[in-house]
């Protein structure tokens, strides 16, 4: 049974940077792993993605140039750098996994994963 973590939220000032990591147990080092994030009464919002076989990444059209994902091979980690954090990048952030590669296409759709974790808190005051 797969099993995801996130920590690494918090609160900080708009203009500075988090970096959330999302640990994955009973996971191999495969398929595809993803960040999403939600505020209340918002669908979950796409943030990025990544395939572990090739590297590809995509990210949402609202964090890119400012947000990257990682990942360690080794532990099966995945992390998500936040740089210029804005009020409007407040919310509930989600690791998601999927065993399969996805392809490109299916990368930002919520539906393409199985697991997900319970999320870690970021706020971004102004």
């Amino acid at each position: 049974q797969v099993q995801l973590v996130e920590s690494g939220g918090g609160l900080v000032q708009a203009g500075g940077s988090l970096r959330l990591s999302c640990s994955a147990s009973g996971a191999s080092s495969s398929g595809t792993m993803a960040w999403f994030r939600q505020t209340p009464g918002k669908d979950r919002e796409f943030v990025a993605a990544f395939r572990w076989s090739g590297g590809n990444t995509a990210y949402g059209g609202s964090v890119k140039g400012r947000f990257t994902i990682s990942r360690d091979g080794v532990k099966t980690m995945t992390y998500l750098q936040m740089n210029d954090l804005k009020p409007e990048d407040t919310a509930v952030y989600y690791c998601a996994r999927t065993p399969r590669r996805l392809i490109l296409s299916a990368l930002s759709s919520r539906s393409s994963y199985d697991y997900w974790g319970q999320g870690t808190h970021v706020t971004v005051s102004s």
